[in-house]
């Protein structure tokens, strides 16, 4: 499968704790910090509950 790059680009200070918890599953831990994960459906609706705080690139 492809991979894709996550990486958090907003706060999750203001953030509800589903939406932290959304983030810690993603491995995402502090700003500007880069995972990679593989593209599947799982991942892509973790990704889509929190649009509003991660960009997204393929690799």
């Amino acid at each position: 499968m492809s991979q894709i790059a996550i990486k958090q680009i907003k706060s999750r200070i203001n953030c509800p704790a589903v939406q932290k918890r959304t983030l810690d599953a993603l491995g995402l831990r502090k700003m500007n910090h880069t995972v990679v994960k593989e593209d599947c459906p799982s991942i892509r609706g973790m990704i889509k509950a929190v649009h509003h705080l991660v960009e997204v690139t393929n690799i």
